[in-house]
């Protein structure tokens, strides 16, 4: 016997005929003698629909506020395929966050696991129960609801699992797997049988929406194996683990990332600590940069870019143009990039990748705007309105159409 937890998200679970499906699932692991801890998302766009209700009464609710309703849609989600596993015969209990033993930081609104107290959870084992926990969401020291942020419920299952020591962390999507690109948009897009959580990670940090990031870096923390499969099918889907047994590709996915913005500062001091004045403040208030582009020094000055998400951008702007040294300097923000990316750790050995890169995207007349590197991924900043075409390119440069 195993211990399972199966994760579903928003679309796995959008409707009733959605929960039947996923209680069907649910059941056959149950029925298969396996104890299962089941982690669910908010319908469909429930979460959108509950941020538009909040917009309706406030521009700027409160965050406490605004955990409390969010969390609404997990708590509905997990009590109605309670009901659906339970219409199948099997015994089914759901629990909130707080109940299945979720202690957060006071982070409203992006708030941090500190612990999980999952006596609650094993007592319902105990009692052959299937656990649904509404994902997304804890509670913090004062008492109060927390939620995650975008993805938490992917943190919540993967929590559950290293706590309770589970033998597979499994996640149903709306594809069979993790594939070399989206295989909605690109022709010949190829699905993994295996892939590394250091692989996983980077695809899923830029751009693309399988995992969410902070979930695989959890799971690599505490070495729980994933597994990305359909919830539509019954055909095997991707392992993702510390070291896989198949012969390293060279490159394992290609990615696209339009939530990025690039700020330009130009003529600023080419003198000593500029650089490090300007990220420090940046990263005082938490905002995260990525690629960092600086100009040889020119006439005393040199130009700074770099970019940032979009949601951070207009207050990157507002930071840079209240310090003394870039007082008076053009800062310029645009909007209209995009950032696409090659993964994979077979390129430590390989030679060529990023020039294999650059020639597809000049044989797509696509213009390169900054470059940044590491041992496993390559990134270019493009044109947003490229950004699909120059994904076909580069994933036919890597991954032939036969």
């Amino acid at each position: 016997m195993s211990l399972i937890v199966q994760k579903f998200g928003g679309t796995s679970v959008a409707d009733a005929d959605c929960l039947r499906n996923v209680a069907q699932i649910i059941a056959n692991t149950h029925k298969a003698g396996n104890d299962v801890v089941v982690v669910v998302s908010a319908q469909g766009d429930t979460t959108d629909d509950l941020i538009a209700k909040a917009k309706e009464i406030t521009s700027s609710p409160q965050k406490r506020e605004l955990d409390v309703l969010l969390s609404a849609g997990e708590t509905m989600s997990s009590s109605l395929l309670a009901m659906a596993v339970q219409a199948l015969g099997c015994p089914a209990v759901s629990l909130q966050g707080w109940q299945a033993g979720f202690q957060t930081t006071s982070d409203y609104g992006y708030a941090r696991i500190k612990d999980i107290r999952s006596e609650r959870v094993k007592v319902e084992l105990g009692r052959k129960n299937i656990v649904i926990v509404a994902g997304f969401q804890g509670i913090c020291k004062y008492d109060d609801v927390t939620t995650f942020g975008r993805g938490g419920s992917d943190t919540t299952a993967v929590a559950l699992a290293a706590a309770l020591h589970a033998d597979r962390c499994q996640f149903y999507k709306d594809v069979e797997g993790v594939y070399t690109c989206d295989p909605r948009k690109v022709k010949g897009a190829q699905k993994l049988s295996e892939i590394t959580y250091d692989e996983m990670l980077e695809l899923a940090t830029l751009g693309a929406q399988v995992l969410n990031n902070r979930a695989v870096e959890m799971a690599k923390k505490y070495n729980v194996e994933l597994e990305v499969l359909s919830s539509y099918t019954q055909n095997p889907g991707t392992i993702v683990k510390e070291v896989t047994t198949m012969e390293k590709m060279l490159v394992r996915g290609v990615t696209k990332d339009t939530d990025t913005a690039r700020i330009s500062v130009v003529g600023v001091s080419d003198v000593p600590g500029v650089a490090f004045k300007i990220f420090s403040k940046l990263a005082a208030k938490n905002i995260n940069v990525d690629i960092i582009l600086q100009s040889v020094g020119r006439d005393n000055t040199k130009d700074i870019s770099f970019t940032v998400s979009r949601a951070n951008a207009g207050e990157a702007v507002a930071i840079l143009g209240a310090m003394d040294l870039t007082a008076g300097l053009p800062v310029v923000c645009d909007m209209e990039v995009a950032k696409i990316s090659v993964v994979g750790a077979g390129m430590e050995t390989h030679p060529g990748t990023a020039s294999k890169m650059f020639e597809a995207l000049y044989g797509a007349d696509i213009n390169i705007q900054m470059i940044s590197t590491s041992e496993i991924k390559i990134s270019v900043l493009i044109e947003q309105a490229q950004a699909d075409r120059a994904v076909a390119a580069v994933h036919r440069a890597f991954f032939p159409e036969e």
